[in-house]
């Protein structure tokens, strides 16, 4: 026997019930997993039965093999858990052949499996009324996780981190639990930073009396972002695309340049939005702010009547739109008159599949319109393009392509704390509730209490979140009518309101000071979050006028999802977002976006329209394009058929067109084939 025996890292020794457990490790691995009973001697405790376990049976060796084993290691542990007696005769027994021992601290768990498994302080996790070791706790933890209805890898990662960094396997399991323990569910800070700007005067701008003497009334200095502006040439007619993060200021550089041409006669401002919600506050504060400076008028749509039962006027010096809007009224021939400025905000819009291609073409249109109108009159130079995005992930290749001057102020003027927790969609108005409660029944140091803005996918979702607050709240969606989502407004400015609980209607830009973001769900509709987006609306949390810092909660259910379309569940969608770079801002044209762009540019641009396709943002293949637009009869030669012009006055994709003609030709009702388009669009 004594010749078969190799060393060994780890002879193990651990007391049970009736004898000794004995495990022997070579590499890290088990190699053998025995029982030892001992005897008293003249000589001291011996061994008197040696006893090898391979799969579930016993089988007795002489007990010399034991000794052998235990000369041939090169280290031997005893556990701590080993009652003192039992030390005391494992020592002596191993002190009669010359051997030394130490006593050590280990799992129970993995000794009570025939495992050695030494712990320190440092690798040591807190299980209940015990210790165990790292393996143990992760193997308890993935349990609880099976309960909870599964993690994907990134989130089980994310919570073994946290298990190692606090020792403490109850707090983790509490979070699955929807136990807010700001120091586990705090994933990151997004720090605030500053840059040095040298801030430009109100009282030294070359801009019209009016204006002046408005802005001198209201600041001394413009903010950093605007005095970077102005310093790259805004008010001198310069397009610009300027990158800056929520709250930095951005709007009022449209604003100075827009207001001060159209002062100065160099033409109207459009501004220009992506949705209604947007541009009806913009509107509203507009007319407050420059009404007395001439006419603020809104278009949002074909005919869209004002509450006040004044009709869009085309003649207005200020004209807040959305882009569907405009687009509108270029692809009816509505006449503009000059424009001065534009203002896209929200450009980052160019990304996204469902209207990237129409922002992108109504761009190319509008320019075309300006640059033919600037060509009739000897009076109008054209238009100053000026687009606007807290979200660029590739802002240099944006600028030059829209041809304009970047610029870019990275700065966030207050802190943001961001976290994550794990509930289910029926504990989440629970945990939501308790988050409002706390933020409003904190006060800022600048005496504002903290208000919430809570981001869920769906409209009924949003009455169901409010109805369930104990702190004022309020839905704010698309859905509501214009006078409602006023009142809403006006009671959150007023800190009438803990919180709103809102859709994507909040997200590209309303105003709403807000301490605190909580996205109840990761999705807007059936899709998920990009990162552009997320980021867009976390960074809602937290106003420097108002705030110390912003908080952004993510409430993560565990392996859901909202819509069989998505490929991915909510917790791994959750971490990509928080470990995710920015996206790109690139319009993609499929055939369907590209011929429908194509249209349009022949509607209002004729033989021309292929120029219109050139200089979009993305690459639109006009040949191909073309082609089908004729053999759908879309098209006669280069003209529109009076089919084409009725699709693209209604913004209808080449499908919805032919649903809506299959749908007439089988007689069905304007209610069904209403009905079919929606089911088309969830994808039933």
């Amino acid at each position: 026997m004594s010749k078969q025996v190799t060393r060994v890292d780890t002879l193990f020794l651990h007391q049970t019930d009736d004898d000794y457990l004995v495990v022997v490790q070579r590499d890290g691995k088990r190699v053998l997993r025995g029982k030892l009973e001992l005897k008293e001697t003249n000589a001291g405790p011996r061994p008197l039965r040696f006893l090898v376990i391979r799969k579930g049976e016993e089988t007795p060796r002489d007990p010399s093999q034991f000794v052998e084993l235990a000369r041939s290691a090169s280290r031997i542990r005893i556990s701590q858990q080993t009652s003192q007696h039992g030390r005391e005769e494992l020592k002596a027994m191993l002190d009669g052949y010359q051997l030394e021992a130490l006593v050590v601290r280990t799992c129970r768990r993995c000794s009570a499996n025939s495992r050695y498994s030494p712990i320190t302080d440092d690798t040591a996790i807190k299980a209940e009324h015990e210790y165990v070791c790292r393996d143990c706790a992760v193997r308890e933890l993935e349990q609880e996780l099976s309960f909870a209805g599964g993690l994907t890898r990134a989130a089980q990662d994310r919570l073994e981190e946290l298990l190692y960094e606090t020792g403490d396997l109850t707090r983790i399991t509490n979070l699955l639990q929807g136990e807010l323990d700001p120091d586990l569910t705090k994933f990151d800070t997004i720090s605030a930073t500053t840059e040095d700007v040298d801030l430009v005067d109100t009282a030294d701008l070359d801009i019209h009396p009016n204006l002046k003497s408005m802005l001198t009334d209201r600041f001394e200095t413009l903010l950093p972002v605007q005095s970077l502006a102005v310093r790259n040439g805004v008010l001198d007619g310069k397009d610009q695309l300027v990158v800056s993060a929520t709250a930095t200021g951005k709007t009022l550089i449209g604003e100075l340049a827009g207001i001060d041409r159209m002062l100065k006669s160099k033409g109207k401002m459009l501004f220009l939005v992506p949705l209604v919600a947007l541009a009806n506050q913009k509107h509203e504060d507009f007319k407050e702010r420059y009404g007395h400076l001439g006419k603020v008028t809104i278009r949002v749509g074909a005919s869209r009547i004002n509450d006040d039962g004044n009709r869009f006027d085309p003649n207005a010096d200020v004209i807040v739109g959305t882009y569907e809007g405009i687009d509108h009224a270029l692809r009816t021939g509505k006449d503009l008159g000059d424009i001065g400025t534009v203002v896209i905000d929200e450009v980052h819009t160019l990304k996204e599949e469902e209207r990237g291609h129409r922002l992108d073409g109504m761009i190319s249109r509008l320019k075309y319109y300006c640059e033919t109108r600037a060509k009739r009159r000897d009076n109008y130079d054209g238009a100053q393009w000026i687009y606007l995005s807290a979200t660029v992930g590739n802002p240099k290749w944006l600028a030059q392509t829209l041809r304009a001057n970047l610029v870019e102020y990275e700065d966030r003027p207050v802190p943001i704390e961001r976290h994550v927790t794990f509930a289910n969609g029926q504990e989440k108005p629970r945990i939501e509730n308790r988050l409002v409660k706390r933020a409003f029944d904190t006060k800022s140091s600048k005496g504002y209490r903290g208000q919430t803005i809570i981001f869920t996918n769906s409209r009924r979702r949003c009455h169901e979140i409010s109805r369930k607050l104990e702190y004022n709240a309020a839905p704010y969606h698309a859905g509501l009518d214009y006078k409602r989502r006023k009142r809403v407004e006006r009671q959150f400015a007023n800190q009438d309101l803990a919180a709103v609980v809102t859709t994507a209607a909040l997200a590209a830009g309303v105003d709403f000071p807000a301490s605190q973001v909580i996205f109840d769900t990761l999705a807007m509709g059936i899709e998920w979050l990009s990162v552009q987006e997320f980021s867009q609306m976390l960074g809602r949390a937290g106003r420097p006028d108002y705030h110390d810092k912003g908080t952004v909660y993510l409430l993560v259910e565990p392996d859901a999802s909202y819509h069989n379309s998505m490929e991915m569940t909510e917790d791994e969608v959750a971490f990509k977002l928080l470990k995710g770079e920015m996206e790109e801002v690139r319009t993609v044209y499929d055939e369907s976006a590209a011929v429908e762009e194509t249209l349009a540019n022949i509607v209002v641009a004729g033989k021309k329209a292929k120029s219109l396709n050139d200089r979009m943002l993305g690459e639109v293949p006009t040949t191909h394009s073309v082609g089908k637009l004729l053999e759908w009869e879309f098209i006669d030669g280069l003209e529109p058929t009076p089919l084409g012009l009725a699709i693209t006055r209604q913004f209808l994709s080449p499908n919805e067109a032919f649903r809506i003609l299959d749908g007439i030709r089988q007689g069905l009702s304007p209610y069904d084939i209403v009905a079919d388009l929606e089911l088309a669009d969830e994808g039933r």
